[in-house]
C-alpha cells in the first residue's frame, strides 16, 4: 500500500483510465467514455500523449463508431484496419505516446529476473474501441456448456505446474510491495483489453466464420503468436492459455470468464512462482 500512495504524483491519471475500463466493463458506456475523455485530456497535459498521436487514438475509436453500420467490402476493411490499429497499440508502435515506467529491473523475489512494468495508455484503448465496434462483446452467449469449461479450467491450472516440471519456472512464494498496483495495472490495462481483443473479438468472430472449433484454435495460436518476442517458450505456454481461456468463455458464454482465468493464472505466477522467470 505505502509504494501505491508514494507512486500517486505519478500514476494518478492511470486512475482515471482504471475507472473508465471497470465503467465500461460493467456496461456503463456514457461514463466510460467521459472518463476517458479526461485521462487523455490528463495524458496530453502531462506529456504522456503528444498531439498527433491523440489524434491517431481518437481516429481509431471514430472508426470504431462507423463499423456496425458499415455492410460489405467496406466492412471488412473497416474490421481490418481496426485489427491493425489494435495490434499496433498493443505492441506499443504508435508515436508519441509515453507509457508510464513504474517499476524498473526489480526483483519479485532473490529467485526471479528482474523485471520492469510500464502503466499503459495505448493498449487498454483496444477495449473501448472494441465496446463500439463490436456491440456484442460483453453480451452473455449461448454456452457451449459444462465439459467445454472444466475442460478449461483443468488446463489452466496444468500450466504453471508444468512450467515448474520443464524447469520454466521456480517455486518462490512472494509478495512484492508493489502487488497493489501490479493487479490493477494487470487486471485492466493487461487482461481485460487482451481478452477483449483475442476473446471477445476475434474468437468470437471466427467460431461465427468457421465454428467454434476452428474459431478458439485460430485465436489461441494468435495470442501465443502476439507473444513470440518473449521467445518460443512463452509464445507456447502463451497459446495454451489462449486454449484455457477460449475454452472457458465458449463454455460459460461470459465475457469476464476468461478475462478472470487470464488474470487468475497471472496472479498465481506472481505470488507462488519465480516472475517473470528464474534469474
Amino acid at each position: 500500500m505505502n509504494f501505491v500512495l508514494t507512486s500517486l504524483p505519478q500514476t494518478w491519471p492511470w486512475l482515471i483510465l482504471i475507472a473508465a475500463l471497470t465503467a465500461g466493463w460493467c456496461g456503463q458506456r456514457g461514463p466510460a467514455f467521459a472518463l476517458l475523455a479526461a485521462f487523455g485530456g490528463a495524458a496530453l497535459a502531462r506529456g504522456h500523449l503528444e498531439p498527433l498521436s491523440l489524434a491517431v487514438l481518437a481516429a481509431g475509436l471514430l472508426l470504431a463508431v462507423l463499423i456496425p453500420s458499415t455492410r460489405g467490402p467496406a466492412g471488412l476493411a473497416g474490421h481490418a484496419v481496426l485489427v491493425l490499429w489494435s495490434l499496433a497499440l498493443g505492441a506499443h508502435l504508435l508515436p508519441g505516446v509515453q507509457n508510464l515506467l513504474i517499476l524498473d529491473q526489480v526483483r519479485a523475489a532473490p529467485g526471479s529476473a528482474p523485471y520492469s512494468l510500464h502503466l499503459n495508455l495505448d493498449k487498454p484503448l483496444v477495449f473501448f474501441a472494441l465496446l463500439l465496434a463490436w456491440p456484442a462483446l460483453l453480451q452473455r452467449k449461448d454456452p457451449a456448456g459444462k465439459p467445454a469449461f472444466q475442460s478449461g479450467l483443468l488446463l489452466l491450472a496444468a500450466l504453471l505446474p508444468l512450467a515448474l516440471l520443464t524447469g520454466a519456472l521456480d517455486l518462490e512464494p512472494s509478495l512484492p510491495d508493489w502487488t497493489l498496483l501490479w493487479i490493477a495495472s494487470n487486471l485492466l490495462l493487461t487482461c481485460l483489453a487482451e481478452e477483449a481483443f483475442f476473446r471477445g473479438y476475434l474468437q468470437q468472430g471466427l467460431c461465427l466464420r468457421f465454428g467454434p472449433a476452428a474459431g478458439i484454435a485460430a485465436a489461441s495460436i494468435l495470442f501465443g503468436l502476439a507473444h513470440v518476442a518473449a521467445g518460443p517458450a512463452v509464445a507456447a505456454f502463451a497459446a495454451f492459455l489462449g486454449l484455457a481461456c477460449g475454452l472457458g468463455y465458449s463454455g460459460s458464454g461470459r465475457f469476464r470468464v476468461p478475462v478472470l482465468m487470464h488474470f487468475a493464472f497471472n496472479i498465481t505466477h506472481l505470488l507462488l512462482f519465480t516472475y517473470p522467470g528464474p534469474a
